[in-house]
């Protein structure tokens, strides 16, 4: 279970199982993109892809055991970290499996290596447009901000303290697991002004959740020209509209969606074979 130190202190986590071409997984979750949430996925591509691929889990920078600084965590950033795991296990290309935010770090990493990136399945792709708003995406920020406004930084601590799951309890805020679990970071959370944690954390989503529809991560005019074969898997809420993932389907030039209850009872057995022979398929 190897540990990568990136050049400004980060520390990113990840794990490899099985054996074969490699697979970066993006676990679905957002601020908790993080191995463990593939565990409550429909599908989890750990357990089903591991017999015929190295399937390599990550915890992104701030979530699970991937402590990093406070302050914002920007897509070119979190894409520099992506490939430094590839380059850290050697692999001079792999294919990509995504959930939620993990769509837009597909999106963002074939843009960024092109090269590199063999194949990507993306399930609930987030995306912004007439669906929704972006204060969709930043209503999960303000219960943190608020509390800090009320009650100071303190009460922020306190509330990651007692759950440092920041998806599960917004109110302590994006830098919730390392305040749990670092005592010396906790000490420099405390130390900041009402007003600095204000800043940082409005920074921080404006990082994670750009106004820059409809992709976040990508401009629409890039996907046009995606030539990186893409397998879809639809989302039906307001984080992951269906139509978001019908628009990536139908400007990337190399991408095919499957219907939206593909993960239902009666066909997530099919489709996770469709999802395999379409790994298969694009394997060098």
């Amino acid at each position: 279970m190897p540990d990568i130190e990136r050049p400004d202190g980060a520390v990113i986590h990840y794990e490899t199982f099985g054996n074969g071409f490699p697979l970066l997984c993006f676990a679905p979750g957002g601020v908790n993109s993080e191995i463990d949430f593939w565990s409550i996925s429909a599908i989890n591509p750990i357990k089903e892809f591991a017999s015929d691929f190295m399937v390599i889990g990550m915890d992104q920078r701030n979530a699970g055991k991937s402590p990093a600084p406070a302050r914002p965590a920007p897509y070119d950033v979190l894409v520099a970290d992506q490939i430094a795991v590839l380059d850290d296990i050697g692999a001079a290309q792999a294919h990509t499996y995504g959930g939620c935010i993990g769509v837009a770090y597909i999106l963002r990493i074939a843009q960024e290596a092109p090269a590199r990136i063999t194949a990507g399945v993306g399930q609930d792709p987030v995306g912004l447009n007439h669906t929704n708003s972006l204060e969709t995406f930043m209503d999960m920020f303000q219960p943190t901000l608020t509390l800090a406004r009320r009650e100071g930084v303190q009460a922020v601590v306190e509330a990651a303290l007692a759950n440092p799951i920041f998806m599960a309890n917004n109110a302590a805020g994006p830098f919730a697991r390392r305040i749990h679990d670092d005592a010396g970071f906790r000490e420099e959370i405390q130390a900041m002004t009402t007003a600095a944690y204000v800043r940082l954390i409005e920074s921080y989503a404006d990082a994670i959740w750009p106004d820059r529809p409809p992709y976040f991560s990508v401009d629409a005019g890039w996907v046009q020209n995606c030539e990186t074969p893409l397998l879809i898997l639809p989302g039906s809420d307001q984080f992951h509209p269906t139509s978001i993932a019908e628009q990536i389907c139908r400007d990337a030039k190399n991408a095919l969606c499957l219907d939206v209850d593909c993960r239902s009872e009666a066909k997530v057995t099919e489709t996770i074979e469709i999802i395999r022979s379409f790994l298969k398929e694009h394997t060098p």
